[in-house]
């Protein structure tokens, strides 16, 4: 009995909605007399972008072949990338797909149909309780991306959106389901060209260029003398062939097993496509026939050479559509000749570019971008993930982001947390009325520990607040740091805490309500200090040994900042975090220079902290300027 028609009963009842329950279809297709299944916890070791968060639902994920830790897998699409690891003796779970997937599965890798269960498009299925819905990836026959809907809570509902691979298009923006995941939980995202470089044509202009080379060289030559070569995968870049097929008013030759998977698609009628090379001087070839394609194209000009006298042909021309081999030069598209060959190198790409996947996310605006493709993405917190993430810094919904790292301190206390920020609110509105902040720091190095009349400033009308001690103040600003992007520099830290009087939970508020001018800060100040090097080439960088910047650069650093914070309408007040001890040693190690009264905070040259858990955030950079690890 198959998964299918397992469900038949539950679909028979629906009124709007499908039910199903994956543990029941499962145990059905095992045939098991047995009511309940127990499966262990998923590994912390799983990777992050290949399951649904408070779910057992597992997104393309085949490949653990000695432990099941769930009945509910879903297919995105058939590519072996993604299926890799289902074979015909699959039976760990049910596999939850689109109807031309399951065909595909059934058909091609002879999976047994009770293991396979055909979800419908854009048409919502209750699956274990949490609401599943499949829409179209344009990305190959039969792809979807998934959209999950999960009860958490006190009836609160989590909305995901797993993209499998796809290619994004305005018509997306359309889709009245997809509308409703606005401002979702988190996307779990595409990365396969998250890269500025990234930024190929259109898939109906890249079509456009291989019917318009097969159309004006097939007329010079004429038939049976010029043999084209079209690389694909057994899956794909279907629509360059029907294409080719309808304009250029020929056949295309595949060999039997890309036959297979056209009929399973509905193209085995014998109009477009034919396994009778003389009935067409269009073939298509394996993907490596005509040349590596990583880590860049290396044509293989010798097999197309045996091709040609093999069939009895005056010339070749190859097509290869993917976007590794793509080159931003003066042309878009790419050729490269040896006497009687050509190769042509086409970005058809079944993949989001770089700005169609910010135009995605700017859409969809969700709280959180998990990258699924990168060269360590199963872990989330990686140096690559986050750097995949931060292209998207300024388009995910930073202020529930920010919600987040208010809740998260003192968090025994919510009624603290939230009077703290409502206070801070109010004060800030009202500072930007009167449309002034103050900046005064200590003037003097030399103030002794134990004296009474230690200076700070403060604002005014504000109350006077002991200063903590310096193993607390560094505390504090470690704390505040790990809140932040890691973008901000200690003195902006020092700044923050020194205005919200060290109150970590103000601090982190003032500076989202700012970002934008602190961002301009560091951005004035990294152009300012750019300018310097270009016009002073033979300046010595001071680096130390490690990497950071010497204690010696901290006036410059420092005076530079100052200078920059004049431009934004950000001021803050600021204490200064240089104990008096280590100020005797500067002033010694100064020889008695007299440094400028807004000078004296520390260099923002050390490292930051890696950000931690999706807090990583940045201005939006519209900047066009990688490559992942994963295939076309």
């Amino acid at each position: 009995m198959s998964a299918q028609s397992a469900a038949t009963a539950t679909a028979n009842e629906r009124v709007k909605t499908l039910t199903l329950d994956s543990t029941q279809l499962y145990l059905t297709a095992l045939n098991s007399t047995t009511s309940t299944l127990s499966f262990p916890p998923i590994p912390s070791s799983f990777p992050p972008s290949n399951f649904i968060p408070h779910t057992r639902f597992l997104i393309d994920s085949f490949r653990h072949p000695f432990t099941a830790f769930s009945a509910s897998y879903f297919l995105s699409h058939f590519h072996s990338d993604q299926y890799f690891g289902l074979c015909p003796s699959w039976s760990k779970g049910i596999i939850f797909c689109s109807h031309l997937t399951s065909l595909l599965l059934i058909q091609t890798l002879k999976i047994p149909p009770r293991f396979v269960f055909a979800l419908p498009l854009n048409d919502p299925v209750l699956v274990d309780g949490c609401e599943v819905i499949l829409i179209d990836a344009n990305h190959c026959p039969g792809s979807v991306q998934l959209l999950f809907k999960v009860p958490t809570k006190n009836g609160i509902f989590e909305r995901y959106v797993h993209t499998g691979d796809f290619r994004y298009c305005n018509s997306m923006k359309l889709i009245s389901y997809l509308i409703g995941f606005v401002g979702c939980d988190a996307i779990f995202l595409d990365t396969t060209y998250c890269d500025p470089k990234c930024i190929f044509p259109s898939q109906e202009e890249s079509i456009d260029y291989v019917v318009s080379v097969v159309g004006r060289i097939g007329k010079e030559f004429g038939k049976r003398r010029v043999l084209f070569l079209i690389a694909t995968y057994v899956a794909g870049k279907e629509k360059i062939l029907v294409e080719v097929a309808r304009r250029c008013k020929t056949k295309i030759c595949v060999d039997g097993r890309k036959m297979e998977i056209l009929r399973v698609l509905g193209y085995g009628d014998g109009e477009v496509f034919t396994e009778d090379e003389s009935e067409s001087d269009v073939h298509v070839v394996g993907w490596s026939v005509l040349g590596e394609t990583w880590p860049y194209f290396r044509p293989n000009f010798v097999i197309m050479e045996e091709v040609m006298v093999e069939k009895g042909y005056e010339k070749v021309v190859g097509f290869v559509p993917t976007g590794w081999t793509y080159e931003v030069k003066r042309n878009k598209f790419a050729v490269q000749t040896k006497d009687t060959f050509e190769i042509h190198l086409v970005p058809c790409i079944e993949h989001s570019n770089y700005d169609e996947l910010k135009e995605y996310v700017k859409f969809l605006k969700p709280k959180k971008v998990i990258p699924t493709v990168a060269m360590d993405f199963e872990k989330l917190e990686s140096k690559h993930a986050d750097k995949l993430r931060k292209h998207f810094d300024g388009l995910i919904d930073e202020m529930d982001n920010k919600k987040d790292l208010l809740m998260g301190f003192h968090r025994g206390n919510c009624e603290t947390v939230e009077k703290v920020e409502r206070d801070a609110n109010e004060e800030r509105v009202m500072e930007r009325n009167k449309n002034m902040f103050e900046i005064k720091t200590v003037e003097s190095y030399d103030m002794d520990v134990s004296s009474n009349d230690v200076s700070y400033v403060h604002k005014p009308d504000s109350q006077d607040s002991t200063i903590p001690s310096e193993e607390e103040r560094e505390r504090i600003i470690e704390e505040t740091r790990d809140s932040l992007p890691r973008w901000v520099t200690r003195d902006q830290i020092l700044d923050l805490v020194g205005s919200s009087r060290w109150n970590i939970v103000e601090a982190v508020s003032n500076f989202y309500e700012h970002e934008i001018e602190f961002y301009e800060q560091v951005s004035v100040f990294r152009t300012f200090e750019s300018a310097s090097h270009a016009s002073s080439p033979n300046s010595p960088i001071l680096l130390s040994n490690s990497g950071h910047f010497r204690s010696s650069t901290d006036e410059n650093v420092n005076t530079n900042l100052s200078l920059v914070s004049k431009s934004p309408s950000l001021k803050f007040t600021r204490w200064t975090n240089i104990s008096p001890s280590k100020r005797k040693k500067n002033t010694e190690k100064r020889s008695n220079k007299k440094v400028k009264s807004n000078s004296t905070l520390e260099s923002s040259g050390s490292k930051q902290p890696t950000i931690t858990s999706f807090f990583s955030k940045l201005l939006p950079d519209d900047s066009k300027g990688g490559k992942t690890d994963r295939k076309y």
